[in-house]
């Protein structure tokens, strides 16, 4: 498993582009038969990719995590980006399609993935049980915003999160963009008392997102490919624009629950 440290902003400051991409993109974590994970200590956030390839693959438990089970002290989101299967959690099994969400109870033993779909897992510390439970897009809250002429015409969904599956401290959605539609999540903001990760997925093989972070006074730059993730700190903005219309994961863990808990960053405050 991958491990990447925490960055205060005055080190991200001075990083070089390979350093910056070294520390905050994870470019490689889905490949046909195999599941690839990723851990950054910033409030020890987990994500990977499970591409079992009209087969099988099992949840690996990764030595770092010094447990039995992957899920012996965490939750589990399984987010299904194309495709169709299955997912096998101890005696029951999961069907899932394209961007239904599976999230799994800390104390689940066996986790394992089956059919064409591409998963993305997202996972957090958990210190009680929260039942398994599937939600499927359609069923998911969704909130419209933005407008054809700012070019972010998006819909969000949540699905784990205070108001939809319970959880301990994940919260976790998928913004869509509309055709024509390339910003998201502008005008920007911090969550200070959560780390978030994004994943891209969605655009064409020469697509790319330019992917904004670092303090808003002092920003910098990501330019992300198809199913990569970028690492977002507390104190960092996240934010950014595409060359065509695409969709995002983001997955956060901190100390709540409330999707509402952001601070907003004024337009004016951006350098």
């Amino acid at each position: 498993m991958l491990v990447t440290y925490p960055t205060n902003p005055t080190e991200m400051a001075g990083l070089s582009t390979t350093e910056l991409r070294d520390r905050f993109l994870l470019a490689d974590l889905f490949a046909p038969g195999e599941v690839r994970l990723a851990q950054t200590n910033h409030d020890r956030l987990i994500v990977g990719g499970a591409c079992p390839a009209g087969g099988t693959v099992d949840l690996p438990v990764p030595a770092d995590l010094r447990a039995q089970h992957f899920c012996d002290r965490r939750e589990l989101a399984v987010v299904c980006l194309d495709g169709t299967g299955t997912v096998e959690v101890d005696d029951e099994t999961y069907t899932l399609a394209a961007l239904d969400v599976l999230y799994v109870g800390q104390g689940s033993r066996n986790v394992r993935f089956a059919g064409t779909a591409t998963y993305y897992l997202a996972s957090a510390p958990a210190h009680r049980r929260e039942p398994t439970r599937l939600a499927r897009r359609d069923d998911a809250e969704a909130l419209h915003l933005g407008a054809p002429a700012e070019a972010n015409l998006r819909t969000i969904r949540k699905y784990v999160h205070s108001g939809g599956l319970a959880s301990n401290q994940l919260v976790l959605g998928i913004t869509e963009l509309a055709e024509g539609s390339v910003w998201n999540t502008m005008p920007c903001h911090l969550h200070e008392r959560r780390t978030e990760i994004y994943l891209y997925f969605g655009l064409p093989e020469t697509g790319r997102v330019m992917h904004l972070c670092g303090e808003p006074r002092n920003s910098r730059s990501l330019i992300v490919a198809n199913q990569q993730a970028v690492v977002s700190p507390p104190w960092s903005i996240h934010c950014g624009v595409g060359t065509s219309a695409y969709s995002f994961v983001w997955a956060m863990a901190g100390e709540n629950t409330d999707y509402t808990d952001v601070d907003v960053v004024d337009m004016d405050d951006l350098r």
